[in-house]
């Protein structure tokens, strides 16, 4: 399939280095509005997780400093939209209008409304429409959702996320919430997709945090309360810049048996009721990236709603966040989820 990766940072060098394992999958074009990258000059972009850019040879793709028109470049048949998060609806929209199936990294959007929209759009366009939520195809968190489907775990008590890292200084548009989202939305959405994957809305939520945006602080504790009594916490977020590492990490209780994980050397676990400890079969991609793009490629290839990463799922999940916020600015009061 013939593809465009609109965005040049550290999420569209990213997802550069997962196209060029996919065989299937043809780079025809690019866009960036910053000349130096459109070269192919990528070594100088830098994260929070892998290794630095890379210099890529774009001789034989067509490049572009306006995404407006790259999305509706004639010959790609499918568009990945790495930009910043206040561009994905508008540049979605145009992109499906324009006949292209469209992968936009998460989050989806910045509000409920433009993620309703952009839905709204794949489906009159019969298009595929799937935000990268790349946390539903890490093998340690891909087995414990399984596990909770299926109910192995038995009927889900309680269940902990916490993810954390410093403030992105390798963008500067990320410390504007108008643009971002802050914290929350770059990188708490991932456990809050997450838990509408794996445990469905919740009825209500409260929050707590503390938001210092100069300073490179965003951080939020959120509790979201089920109609069986199943309480997910899901803390995180921005802490300084530069210094602080990335992790993540979760706990998620069952009547049989606890499942835990973390990002700093301990491989998820199933510590069963009977006292015994299972180590989780966590084989499968290394490079989790590839494996969403592959999947929203086989998709679209099929054009084919993709039901493991449906974008009504992602929206939610903007909705949330957006809710969480919210209740965090109510410092802790608990008000009713409607979505």
């Amino acid at each position: 399939m013939k593809i465009g990766v609109y965005g040049l940072g550290f999420m569209g060098s990213t997802h550069l280095k997962a196209l060029k394992k996919i065989t299937h999958a043809e780079l025809v074009a690019v866009a960036s509005d910053i000349p130096e990258r459109l070269t192919g000059d990528l070594s100088g972009i830098q994260g929070n997780i892998g290794g630095p850019g890379e210099r890529l040879d774009f001789s034989a793709v067509r490049k572009y400093s306006d995404a407006y028109q790259a999305v509706r470049d004639h010959e790609t048949e499918a568009v990945d939209l790495c930009l910043p998060t206040n561009l994905h609806a508008p540049l979605a929209i145009a992109a499906l209008e324009a006949g292209k199936h469209v992968l936009v990294e998460k989050p989806m959007a910045l509000t409920g409304e433009q993620c309703d929209r952009m839905i709204e759009a794949a489906r009159k366009a019969n298009k595929v429409l799937m935000a990268a939520q790349v946390v539903r195809f890490i093998p340690h968190y891909r087995r414990t959702a399984e596990m909770v489907k299926s109910g192995r775990l038995g009927p889900i008590r309680s269940a902990i996320f916490r993810r954390r890292c410093a403030a992105p200084a390798w963008t500067g548009w990320s410390a504007n919430r108008e643009i971002s989202g802050g914290g929350i939305f770059d990188l708490v959405i991932h456990d809050v997709d997450f838990a509408v994957h794996a445990f469905g809305l919740p009825e209500a939520v409260s929050a707590v945090g503390y938001e210092d945006m100069p300073r490179g602080i965003d951080w939020i504790t959120g509790t979201y309360y089920y109609a069986s009594g199943l309480v997910v916490v899901i803390s995180g977020g921005w802490h300084h810049p530069k210094a602080f590492p990335f992790s993540m990490e979760f706990s998620v209780i069952g009547d049989n048996g606890t499942v835990e994980y973390s990002s700093d050397g301990k491989p998820a676990t199933l510590y069963r009721a009977d006292g015994e400890a299972e180590p989780l079969d966590t084989s499968g991609p290394d490079d989790w990236y590839q494996a969403e793009i592959e999947y929203f490629l086989e998709c679209a290839g099929s054009n084919r709603w993709p039901e493991f990463c449906p974008p009504e799922d992602s929206a939610a999940a903007v909705k949330l966040c957006n809710q969480m916020v919210e209740a965090r600015e109510k410092n802790g009061e608990k008000i009713a989820c409607k979505l």
